[in-house]
């Protein structure tokens, strides 16, 4: 890690960017390293004035960008972060902790985003409707077509996917002709602010895009509240998340609130292939994603072999220096966090839980940790463990199953390993989730493909290039003789 490259983010990251200008402000937050605690660059701390600022300038600018000038846009910017691969890893890996195949498979997940939201652009999204269909009809044809909000889009993202969660709501408002003003988390700026730029550098007119950091206690009132406002997108937790449903009343809303998904082993399946699955669903971004396996409920009958291989599989992980790429993990998001999972794992032990292995903290460095005979009602179970943590829980059949899994106020996501059909389509009725994947990890998707869950995590409102193009767009219809 070299002190130049440092130096390199610092200077690049000292402005918000409204309307494309650098901003600088006295007041500035610290962005820090979690692996050693080191400052790595500085980003403003937006006063209320720079929020109302960005609000005005996207409220004034009206947006003409073809379809085919949308397309070339997020193509172009495509083919920027192509070319900056390494120097976005290196961000998002500085300002996260996670090690560098995660930063890496990220950017290029956020190409994908790109690729998806240009070629859809392109798409026309108008439907025709025949009118003489019944006796009462008349020789007349209604059309549909799908027009930009007429606000502003206000976007809050979280900590844990810096680049993807961002470009996950910045491609769909430019492949829509939308203007948004994205507060990044605080913990985690530094690759919204490169994707702004690659975007201001791709040829996105800057009043479509406003980035501001600052203190969410100060600034996120007003970009809940503010009067030019349409619509929030928020990804984040569940108590901020219900705080946004009350207080930006009347102003549509996205919001996608974490998980508490499932792994569910059933007696018939592969069981290397479902402890292989375990692992990675649960240790991959440090367990910081909302669709990471957070329970692992396996038949009593293979409990055992699972288990075994679980340990096995979590043992051969290499967890450390998030720069090394040897590292399948770097750091959870900081020290604070770690101590929450050492914490709750500790509970669970207390009660009764098995520690196999893990639970070992050096400041934001938290070991894959792997808990044997968790009840669904202790802590690490029954709520969000937002961290590379595995609590095994033992079932005898699949009511048993469907009802633990169904125990959570949460419901975004599973993963189901069998390869009976009347398991699988039992699953697919019952199971109280968004999506239901047979045989791979919860967080499987295509980048296009409509993503979001009920409940606690989220209003049913999908997220996905596809379903975030509909939600960020306004229907019309109109009708001609015909």
């Amino acid at each position: 890690m070299s002190q130049a490259f440092l130096k390199s983010v610092d200077v690049r990251n000292e402005a918000l960017r409204i309307a494309g200008e650098r901003v600088c402000r006295d007041q500035v937050i610290e962005v820090t390293y979690p692996y050693t605690g080191q400052v790595i660059a500085t980003v403003p701390k937006a006063t209320l004035d720079d929020v109302r600022r960005a609000y005005r300038i996207a409220r004034d600018y009206k947006p003409t960008l073809t379809r085919y000038e949308r397309y070339k846009i997020l193509m172009r910017a495509g083919e920027i972060i192509a070319s900056r691969l390494d120097e976005l890893s290196r961000t998002i890996t500085l300002e996260s902790g996670l090690c560098r195949k995660d930063s890496l498979y990220e950017v290029g997940r956020a190409s994908d985003v790109l690729l998806f939201a240009a070629n859809q652009a392109l798409v026309d999204d108008g439907q025709v409707f025949s009118c003489d269909l019944t006796n009462h009809g008349k020789s007349r044809k209604v059309y549909t077509m799908r027009e930009p909000l007429l606000g502003v889009i206000t976007a809050i993202t979280p900590f844990n996917h810096p680049l993807n969660q961002v470009i996950h709501k910045v491609a769909p408002s430019v492949a829509t002709n939308n203007r948004m003003v994205l507060k990044p988390s605080e913990k985690t700026p530094l690759a919204a602010f490169m994707l702004a730029d690659i975007l201001y550098e791709a040829g996105l007119p800057p009043p479509m895009l406003s980035v501001v950091t600052g203190d969410p206690r100060e600034i996120a009132d007003e970009m809940l509240t503010h009067p030019d406002v349409d619509l929030v997108t928020f990804t984040g937790g569940v108590a901020i998340g219900k705080y946004i449903a009350g207080k930006s009343v009347y102003k549509r809303q996205i919001l996608e609130l974490g998980g508490n998904d499932p792994i569910i082993v059933m007696e018939d399946a592969d069981i290397e292939e479902a402890a292989t699955l375990a692992v990675s669903g649960s240790y991959k971004n440090s367990g910081q994603r909302c669709t990471a396996i957070k329970r692992m409920l396996v038949h009593e009958t293979v409990a055992d072999r699972f288990v075994e291989l679980l340990v096995e599989k979590t043992r051969a992980l290499k967890y450390g220096d998030p720069m090394d790429p040897a590292m399948d993990m770097g750091t959870v998001i900081d020290e604070a966090a770690a101590m929450q999972f050492e914490s709750v794992v500790n509970d669970a032990i207390a009660n009764g839980a098995k520690l196999l292995c893990g639970n070992v903290r050096h400041g934001a460095l938290y070991s894959p940790t792997v808990l044997d005979r968790v009840d669904p009602a202790m802590t690490v179970a029954k709520h969000e463990t937002f961290g590379p943590v595995s609590p095994v829980t033992r079932f005898r059949d699949i009511e048993e199953a469907i009802r633990i899994s169904n125990g959570t106020a949460y419901g975004l996501s599973s993963s189901v390993c069998t390869n009976r059909l009347d398991y699988i389509t039992r699953f697919v009725r019952e199971l109280q989730v968004g999506s239901v994947n047979v045989r791979e990890v919860p967080g499987y998707r295509l980048e296009l493909t409509p993503f979001g869950g009920i409940k606690d995590s989220g209003l049913g409102y999908k997220e996905g290039v596809l379903e975030a193009m509909k939600s960020f767009t306004n229907g019309k219809t109109y009708s001609l003789p015909w």
